[in-house]
């Protein structure tokens, strides 16, 4: 069963889409997705629309959420996973690497992986400190010794 706010950002994915922009996404990014043909500044409006209309989703909500779109192997959805995740930074913890290592193992596409890593992992990485920032780096290293990170 998909959340309300997951199934009106997939609603307004569809609907912002194109074929001819889906076709020529495909051609562009490698990785077996599936496309909607949606551009990026629609992507980023489903999202900041669907925080709007459900504000009260708590972190775990919204991580769950960002999980929930990853589900379906479409480009934009799993964009827009990285958009909410994008704005959540502030309050990830350290425990939400293994999501977001299960998000990087399965995205199908550098197209994915690089806002990820950049907006996401980067600045969480940053913002921890202690015994949460030592365990968060020893992660982030293996990731670097098994390939998972792009080339910085």
């Amino acid at each position: 069963m998909e959340t309300a706010a997951a199934a009106f950002i997939d609603r307004t994915l569809r609907a912002e889409g194109s074929d001819e922009r889906a076709t020529a996404d495909a051609a562009r990014i490698a990785g077996g997705l599936r496309f909607y043909g949606a551009s990026v500044g629609a992507v980023r409006g489903a999202v900041r629309d669907a925080r709007r209309r459900h504000p009260e989703l708590s972190h775990d909500e919204v991580t769950a959420l960002a999980s929930e779109l990853w589900a379906e192997p479409v480009y934009e959805r799993r964009l827009a996973a990285v958009v909410l995740l994008q704005g959540q930074v502030p309050t990830l913890l350290v425990n939400d690497f293994t999501r977001l290592e299960q998000l990087l193992r399965s995205a199908g596409a550098r197209e994915l992986v690089d806002p990820l890593v950049a907006d996401v992992v980067r600045p969480l990485l940053e913002r921890l400190e202690g015994p949460d920032a030592a365990r968060a780096n020893r992660i982030v290293d293996r990731w670097a010794s098994e390939g998972l990170l792009p080339e910085s």
